[in-house]
């Protein structure tokens, strides 16, 4: 039986001054002294080297490798040299030229490092979309595609679900999909330096976020639910064009004659059987959501008008979160005329925040 590899060996030659032959002849070497050695050469750092390709001694002449840095080089691809490395568990690849066709080596999502790399660094490359292979990497724990070029993130961020830290700064992103709040170890998410205009409430599942970096954004408003988040710790929104005051939507369609129905009905607690009324507006009244005034009781399903409330964190900072009423002439508790520290609009704000501002340590807004 193979004896199992031992040692905790680093080759670095960061910065190395030598021609692409004369690196690729000494990896050769050292791929060459380690055959039938125990000692297992674990990570390799070959940034700024003057890379264009991979080297071809990677092939086969270190399985044992776990780490591997080629940032900082001139790399179109990584090629399939890269599949050989199947213990491979970190890849450093930044500040390259990636991106374009036949960036990532064919056969990636098939590789051992579907089941092996934990983290990847892709950032300061040129990616215009996330690759379709990477997120076949169902082990990764970590993923940076910082300052590229991307234009959105796919849905199927989700089969990562291992994921804990996902930075995406730096971008052109304009939305943030639902889906990325099926990532359940999810504690660290940058999407600062883009173009997001809104946050969905889904990431209000993200239970595991810790840290949440929004800075330099389109962001107006956060929505309410973002205070169901009770392990954030550091929320970052500096540079995002925050409303100073409070803001109310006056646009409004009138509800339809079916949602009038399904509102009449709740509202009085009518008392009806399966029998009594038809089927589109017994399934439309599984949809009702209560008016979050709590002098007001109603409730509304298609038809509502978003307000901007005001929310203290810490004691100091005031954030902008939407919520919704049922009609226009809802008195919210928000919108009065006073907006004094003593009004009653900032009295329910606090007691609605009570619980997520003893636990925020960090309110990034200037």
């Amino acid at each position: 039986m193979e004896e199992a590899a031992i040692g905790d060996a680093e080759l670095n030659w960061s910065r190395l001054n030598v021609s692409a032959e004369a690196l690729e002849s000494e990896l050769e070497a050292r791929a060459e002294e380690r055959r039938g050695s125990r000692e297992a050469l674990l990570r390799l750092l070959l940034p700024y080297t003057r890379l264009t390709s991979l080297p071809r001694a990677l092939s086969g002449g270190f399985p044992h490798l776990q780490l591997l840095d080629v940032s900082g080089n001139a790399l179109t691809a990584l090629g399939p040299e890269l599949l050989t490395l199947s213990g491979l568990r970190t890849l450093l690849a930044r500040n390259n030229r990636l991106g374009g066709p036949g960036s990532l080596p064919k056969g990636l999502a098939r590789s051992p490092l579907c089941r092996s790399l934990q983290v990847l660094n892709l950032s300061g490359n040129c990616f215009q979309e996330v690759p379709p292979s990477l997120l076949e990497l169902r082990a990764l724990q970590t993923l940076s595609l910082g300052g590229n070029q991307l234009q959105s993130i796919p849905a199927e961020i989700e089969n990562l679900q291992s994921l804990e830290c996902l930075y995406l700064g730096g971008n052109f992103i304009k939305e943030i999909p639902p889906e990325l709040a099926n990532l359940p170890s999810l504690n660290y998410l940058v999407l600062c330096d883009n173009k997001i205009q809104s946050v969905p409430p889904q990431l209000s599942q993200l239970h595991s976020l810790r840290s949440l970096s929004l800075h330099n954004n389109l962001l107006t408003y956060l929505p309410r639910e973002i205070l169901n988040l009770i392990h954030l710790e550091e929320l970052s929104l500096r540079g995002n064009p925050l409303v100073v005051r409070f803001v109310r939507d006056l646009t409004y369609d009138p509800p339809t004659l079916l949602e009038l129905a399904a509102r009449t009905i709740k509202i009085r607690s009518v008392s009806y059987t399966p029998y009594d009324l038809p089927g589109n507006l017994l399934r439309y009244l599984g949809s009702a959501s209560n008016c979050p005034n709590p002098k007001c009781g109603g409730v509304y399903f298609d038809c509502c008008v978003r307000q901007i409330k005001f929310v203290d964190f810490c004691g100091k900072y005031r954030l902008p979160l939407m919520h919704y009423l049922c009609s226009p002439e809802c008195s919210s508790p928000c919108s009065s005329a006073s907006h004094s520290s003593t009004s009653q609009s900032e009295s329910d704000s606090e007691d609605e925040a009570s619980v997520a501002a003893h636990r925020m340590q960090k309110v990034l807004l200037g």
